[in-house]
């Protein structure tokens, strides 16, 4: 594998399972809609595109609604302050990540986050995990013109650090993340364990799939 000067890794899912408060957002929106709540497995479905799909998909159970459904700005208000209270409250970073990012910062890499979540959700949960210390950069969704799977996210990244997109990594686990970093030119490896919206992490077709974060320095050293 070619050793990168910018390596971007995506937020949920890759770093950190925010499920658990995603899904508790969702199911307290929808009981104050008056709908019957939603559990945390079909939550983890919808994860990836950002709150307002999320929102659409709880409010129909449509993973690609044509329209948005009625109540939606209304359902998106309640959800995102639901959300603003709780997004550390339960999740948790996935095993080998503060390793694997306290080594790649000692690697002389750039290193970026870049993520569909608002920053209004993004910045509070990057603060309170410890993870924005090992972060040059924290782009977020509402930074952006067009949300992942569109490439723009992941070029305008590399155009900040004056890196070419060759010279880039994406580090994610989802379609989304695949398909952004393709479009960019990138390289792109895949986490096995993140919010896969029920394919396999094989069907993906990235460039290397590991373990965990803590193994991909060693990427490098081979």
């Amino acid at each position: 594998m070619q050793r990168p000067e910018l390596i971007v890794i995506d937020l949920d899912g890759t770093l950190i399972d925010s499920a658990p408060d995603l899904a508790f957002a969702a199911s307290e929106m929808l009981c104050h809609l008056g709908r019957a709540q939603v559990g945390e497995e079909r939550v983890r479905e919808w994860i990836g595109n950002g709150a307002d799909m999320l929102v659409k998909r709880a409010l129909t159970g449509e993973m690609r609604p044509d329209e948005d459904p009625p109540e939606f700005q209304r359902a998106l208000e309640v959800f995102s302050e639901i959300y603003a209270d709780n997004v550390s409250a339960r999740s948790s970073l996935y095993p080998g990540v503060i390793d694997g990012l306290q080594q790649l910062y000692k690697g002389e890499f750039n290193l970026a986050c870049v993520t569909n979540k608002h920053s209004r959700f993004t910045r509070p949960l990057m603060e309170r995990t410890g993870l924005g210390r090992y972060f040059d950069y924290v782009g977020c969704g509402d930074d952006f013109e067009h949300l992942k799977p569109h490439p723009l996210s992941l070029i305008k990244t590399a155009e900040r650090f004056n890196v070419a997109p060759a010279r880039s990594l994406m580090i994610g686990d989802s379609v989304n993340d695949v398909q952004a970093a393709r479009a960019a030119g990138f390289q792109v490896f895949c986490v096995p364990y993140g919010y896969l919206n029920g394919l396999r992490v094989e069907d993906l077709n990235a460039d290397l799939i590991i373990d965990s974060l803590a193994d991909l320095p060693n990427v490098f050293e081979n």
